[in-house]
């Protein structure tokens, strides 16, 4: 029951920012994506503000406004760029001034900023023509961070999740993939995320952080967060449903709950001089 466009079905797995079906697919349930997806380490949020240079921040791809809503608590002013209207409203509602496009294509008006950042979201901007398209969106010191987070479940789970997945959605692009990926998979694309910052030769040296911790899921909390996920926010319920029981299974046999460790690994870099 194939439900991916061909175009999908072909796409290179280093070329996620041509996916486009899917990267504006997430508003399918804003209400869930907001309330089921983890925010970002207090740690993170504030070494992004102490290394900028004021508090005017540009969220690229700010989804529903989750990461945006920690900076505006830690006193910063955030206007989001988000392509999905659904998302976009569902921000607003929650007080973020946020304008609809996609980055690349998106006209700042001669606006700048002291921090651009992209929280689970850079994967869908084009890496060449949003980094320089950042650099020049930034003042003199403002900082670039790209972060995100690595959250790969017991193998209890992700096993039954990936088969389940290859029974429902064989087109996926993702049924194809191992259970569970290394996180030096991960580490490597956020290294390169770092090389095509350098590559504009508009930025210091850039930095790799790395935070690492916990969350305690419930059978509901996680089957709640699935659906949110790329590989399964363009399924048929028919598929869904099938996928979600499977997982259910899985975590009831584990007491109805599990432990997950998290990695948020984040590439950044302070913006110089102009040239």
């Amino acid at each position: 029951m194939p439900i991916l466009p061909r175009e999908q079905q072909q796409l290179p797995p280093t070329e996620p920012h041509l996916a486009r079906r899917t990267a504006e697919s997430f508003g399918v349930d804003a209400r869930r994506y907001d309330q089921a997806r983890p925010g970002y380490p207090d740690a993170l949020v504030a070494r992004i503000v102490a290394g900028s240079p004021g508090p005017d921040v540009l969220d690229v791809g700010c989804g529903t406004g989750i990461a945006a809503r920690q900076f505006q608590a830690a006193g910063c002013t955030v206007l989001g760029v988000e392509p999905d209207a659904r998302m976009a409203d569902f921000a607003r509602a929650r007080g973020l001034e946020v304008e609809v496009a996609a980055f690349e294509a998106w006209r700042s008006a001669d606006r700048t900023f002291d921090a651009v950042i992209a929280a689970q979201s850079w994967h869908w901007v084009d890496p060449v023509a949003g980094t320089a398209k950042a650099a020049r969106l930034l003042r003199p010191g403002g900082r670039l961070a790209i972060f995100g987070h690595v959250y790969e479940p017991p193998i209890e789970v992700a096993e039954p999740f990936a088969a389940a997945l290859r029974r429902a959605a064989p087109d996926s692009p993702l049924s194809s993939q191992p259970p569970r990926r290394p996180l030096d998979l991960y580490q490597a694309a956020y290294a390169k995320f770092g090389d095509k910052i350098r590559e504009t030769e508009q930025f210091k040296e850039p930095e790799q952080w790395r935070f690492d911790w916990e969350r305690s899921y419930t059978r509901d909390q996680w089957l709640e967060l699935l659906p949110t996920t790329g590989g399964l926010t363009r399924l048929h319920p028919d598929q869904q449903t099938e996928i979600l029981d499977a997982v259910g299974r899985a975590i009831d046999s584990l007491g109805g709950r599990f432990t997950m460790s998290y990695t948020t690994l984040a590439a950044t870099a302070v913006r110089t001089g102009v040239s």
